[in-house]
C-alpha cells in the first residue's frame, strides 16, 4: 500500500441504513491515537479532503498494528453521498466490520 493511512474504521453505528457514527483510531504521526468516535459528518469532511480511511481490527496485544481491510469510499448515489466499501453500494455499507 503506498497511500499513507490516516485512520482505521473498527465498528459503525447504524440509523435508517445510515452510518451515524463510527469507531477509529487516526494515525498521530508516529503511532495511532486511542480509541475515537467520529461522526457521519466529519468523516464524510475527512474523506472529502482526501484522506484514507480503512476498515479493519487491532490486533491483540499488539498495541498499533491493525489487520486492515478494505478503504471506505464516498459513493455518489443520486443526490445523496454514501458511505460505503463496495463501489455497487446502494446504502451505507462497511464490511467486515461489527456494529457497536
Amino acid at each position: 500500500m503506498t497511500k499513507k493511512i490516516d485512520g482505521v474504521i473498527e465498528a459503525a453505528r447504524y440509523k435508517n441504513g445510515q452510518i451515524t457514527i463510527v469507531r477509529a483510531y487516526e494515525w498521530r504521526g508516529a503511532a495511532f491515537s486511542d480509541r475515537i468516535l467520529l461522526e457521519r459528518k466529519t468523516l464524510l469532511e475527512r474523506l472529502q479532503k482526501g484522506q484514507q480511511y480503512l476498515t479493519g481490527s487491532r490486533e491483540e496485544f499488539h498495541a498499533g498494528t491493525f489487520k486492515t481491510g478494505k478503504p471506505v469510499l464516498i459513493i455518489k448515489l443520486d443526490d445523496r453521498e454514501l458511505l460505503a466499501t463496495n463501489q455497487n453500494a446502494t446504502h451505507d455499507e462497511l464490511e467486515e466490520i461489527p456494529v457497536f
